[in-house]
C-alpha cells in the first residue's frame, strides 16, 4: 500500500488530512517536529531539515506546507522540494495561500516555482483565510471581550473551513486528473467581520461584535502575544490585503474537486460553537 506523507499532520488542515486520507484507505505517516508517539508518526523538523530525508524515504506522495510563525517560508520549504526531487517522491501537494502568485518574489510564491519546475508531479492549493481562526488565533479578544479585533475595515473575505482544504488536498494526493495544476479555495459566500460577529453569537448565546483597530494596534498586540516581530508584521501586512479586498473572490474549485460544496461559515460556527461559550 502506498503511503502518503502529511506534514504538519497534527495541526488545524493536517489533521483533517489524515482522517481524509484513511477514510480513502491510505496509510498515512504523519510527520512531527515532536516527539514521535505511535508508528505512525515520523520526526521532521522543517526549521533544522532533521529527520526530512528518512520521512521521505518511506513516502510515495507528500503534502507540505509551512509551520506557522515563519515570514520566509520558502527557506523552509525549498529543501523539502530539493530532497523529495532526490528521493524520487511520486507526488507533492503543496499549500500555499490566496494571492501569493500576485508577487514572483514572494516566499511562497518562490517555492511555488521551485515546485513547477522539479519534475515532480505536484499541485499547489492556495486557500483563503480560514473560519478556524476564529476559534484560534483570533479567540482570545472573543472570549475575553466579546470582541473581533482586526485592521480589516468593512472588507469581505470568502473565508473557508479547513476540513473542505483537507478534502481537496486528498483527491489531490490519491488521483492524478488535476496534476500541475493550481487551485485557489474559498468558501461559497464572501462576508465582513460585522456579518462574521452575527453568526457566532447565535451559536455562542452571547454578544459578540466586530471592532475595527488600527494596523499599529494590531501589530501591537501579535507582538505582546508573542510572535516573532517578521512574523507579526507578515501578518500585519496580509490583513491590509483583506481590507483592500483581496479576499472577497469565491471560486468553485472545492465544489470541483471533491464533488461536494464547500461548508458555509454558519456550518463551522454551528460546529465550533462550544469554543466561543
Amino acid at each position: 500500500m502506498s503511503k502518503i506523507l502529511v506534514v504538519g499532520a497534527h495541526g488545524t488542515v493536517g489533521s483533517s488530512l489524515v482522517k481524509a486520507l484513511q477514510r480513502r484507505g491510505r496509510q498515512v505517516l504523519r510527520a512531527t517536529s515532536r516527539p514521535v508517539a505511535s508508528a505512525d508518526d515520523v520526526h521532521l523538523n522543517l526549521v533544522t531539515g532533521e529527520g526530512l530525508t528518512a520521512a521521505l524515504r518511506g513516502a510515495d506522495a507528500a503534502f507540505l506546507l509551512a509551520p506557522p510563525g515563519h515570514a520566509d517560508q520558502h527557506a523552509l520549504l525549498g529543501g523539502f522540494i530539493d530532497t523529495a526531487q532526490a528521493a524520487g517522491l511520486g507526488k507533492l501537494v503543496l499549500m500555499s495561500a490566496m494571492g501569493a502568485d500576485a508577487d514572483p518574489t514572494s516566499p511562497l510564491r518562490r517555492t511555488e516555482l521551485q515546485l513547477e519546475a522539479s519534475g515532480l508531479a505536484w499541485n499547489v492549493i492556495r486557500p483563503n483565510w480560514f473560519m478556524q481562526n476564529f476559534n484560534t488565533f483570533w479567540l482570545h479578544g472573543i472570549r475575553e471581550q466579546g470582541r473581533i479585533l482586526l485592521p480589516t475595515g468593512a472588507a469581505r473575505g470568502s473565508f473557508i473551513d479547513a476540513r473542505d482544504i483537507a478534502e481537496v488536498a486528498a483527491e489531490l494526493l490519491v488521483g492524478d486528473l488535476q496534476a500541475g495544476q493550481a487551485f485557489d479555495l474559498t468558501g461559497p459566500e464572501a462576508l465582513n467581520h460585522d456579518e462574521v460577529a452575527v453568526l457566532l453569537s447565535r451559536e455562542a448565546g452571547r454578544d459578540i461584535r466586530y471592532t475595527e483597530i488600527s494596523p499599529e494596534q494590531m501589530l501591537a498586540g501579535l507582538l505582546a502575544a508573542g510572535l516573532p516581530p517578521d512574523y507579526a508584521a507578515f501578518l500585519n501586512l496580509i490583513l491590509g490585503y483583506f481590507k483592500l479586498g483581496h479576499a472577497e473572490r469565491i471560486t468553485d474549485a472545492v465544489a470541483t474537486i471533491t464533488g461536494q460544496a464547500p461548508r458555509r461559515f454558519a456550518d463551522y460556527a454551528r460546529d465550533f460553537r462550544d469554543a466561543w461559550r
